[in-house]
C-alpha cells in the first residue's frame, strides 16, 4: 500500500467488519471510518450505533450522514447516495476509499448485468478508483474469518427480501460450482484488461473535442460509435440512453439541442456536435 490513509466504508455487515478489522492490523495506516445511514429501514438508525460504537472502540475517527430516502427507494439510488457521501469523505480527508466487495459481490453484479442485457462492459465490473482489497475472498471465507476473530457484525434484514434484484440474483449465483465461479471472475479480469486498451484506442478515434464529427459516427459500425460516444459523455449514459443520442446525432436537426439525460446536452451545427455536461 502506498497511501497511507484510507476512509474505510462501513456499513455494519459482517464484510465491512472484516474489511475494518484486517485495516486495523496495520497501525500505520490513518483510517477514518464512514457510514451512510440511508434510512430505507426502520432499523437502519442502530446499524449507524453500532458502527459509531465499533469506531470508538478502535479509536478511529467517524464520518457519518442520514438520509431518509424511504422504503421504495431503488436500489441504484441508494447506492448512488451511498458513493455520493463516501467520496466526500475521502475527498475531505485527502483519502482512497475502500469498500468491502468481494468475489460473490463480483459474481453477482455480473450476473445482474447480463440478465438486464449488458454489453461488454458489464463483465468488467467494480473496476474504479475505489479499493476493494476482499475481492480475492468468498463470502464464505469472510464468515470463517469474522468467526475465527469473534467479530460481531448487524445483519441486513433486507438481504432476505426479494424486493430487491440483487437478493433475487444471489439464490442462483450461491448455486454455482467452485470451478463456475473462478471462471466467471477469470472472465472479469481480461475483460477488465481489455478495457484500458479500448479506451486508449477509442480515445485516438474521437480525440480531444470539444467538437466531434457527426459523419464520423453516422458511417462508424454501431458499436465502435456507442464506445466513442460513451467516451465523449464521460460515461454518465446507458446503453439505451447512448443509443438515442446516436440516433439524434444521425437525425436531429443543426442548430437544435438533444438532452441525453443524466445531464448530459447535445449541440448540433451542420457537421458536427458538441457535448455539455451539467453538473
Amino acid at each position: 500500500m502506498t497511501t497511507s490513509k484510507y476512509v474505510v466504508a462501513v456499513s455494519g455487515g459482517v464484510d465491512s467488519v472484516v474489511l475494518l478489522h484486517k485495516f486495523v492490523q496495520h497501525p500505520e495506516l490513518e483510517v477514518i471510518v464512514a457510514h451512510f445511514d440511508h434510512g430505507i429501514r426502520d432499523d437502519s438508525h442502530d446499524d449507524a450505533l453500532f458502527v459509531e460504537q465499533l469506531a470508538r472502540i478502535y479509536g478511529l475517527p467517524f464520518e457519518t450522514k442520514r438520509e431518509d430516502l424511504g422504503r421504495r427507494a431503488s436500489e441504484e439510488y441508494a447506492r448512488d447516495r451511498r458513493y455520493e457521501f463516501l467520496r466526500a469523505v475521502a475527498k475531505k480527508h485527502d483519502a482512497r476509499l475502500v469498500t468491502a466487495h468481494h468475489a460473490d459481490d463480483a459474481i453477482e453484479t455480473v450476473a445482474i448485468n447480463v440478465t438486464r442485457g449488458t454489453g461488454w462492459r458489464g463483465l468488467a465490473v467494480l473496476d474504479s478508483d475505489v479499493m476493494r482489497p476482499l475481492l480475492d475472498m468468498s463470502k464464505q471465507e469472510i464468515i470463517d474469518y469474522a468467526q475465527a476473530h469473534n467479530l460481531q457484525w448487524h445483519e441486513d434484514s433486507t438481504n432476505a427480501s426479494d424486493t430487491y434484484l440483487r437478493n433475487r440474483i444471489r439464490r442462483k449465483t450461491s448455486s454455482m460450482s467452485a470451478d463456475e465461479k473462478r471462471q466467471l471472475l477469470g472472465l472479469r479480469a481480461h475483460q477488465i484488461a481489455s478495457k484500458k486498451t479500448i479506451d486508449a484506442e477509442v480515445r485516438k478515434l474521437v480525440g480531444d473535442g470539444p467538437s466531434y464529427s457527426r459523419y464520423f459516427f453516422i458511417h462508424a459500425e454501431i458499436s465502435t460509435a456507442l464506445e466513442c460516444l460513451r467516451l465523449v459523455s464521460r460515461a454518465r449514459l446507458t446503453r439505451p440512453q447512448l443509443e438515442r443520442a446516436l440516433l439524434a446525432i444521425k437525425t436531429n436537426k443543426a442548430g437544435s439541442v438533444y438532452e441525453a439525460g443524466a445531464g448530459v446536452q447535445f449541440r448540433f451545427t451542420p457537421r458536427n456536435f458538441t457535448v455539455e455536461l451539467i453538473k
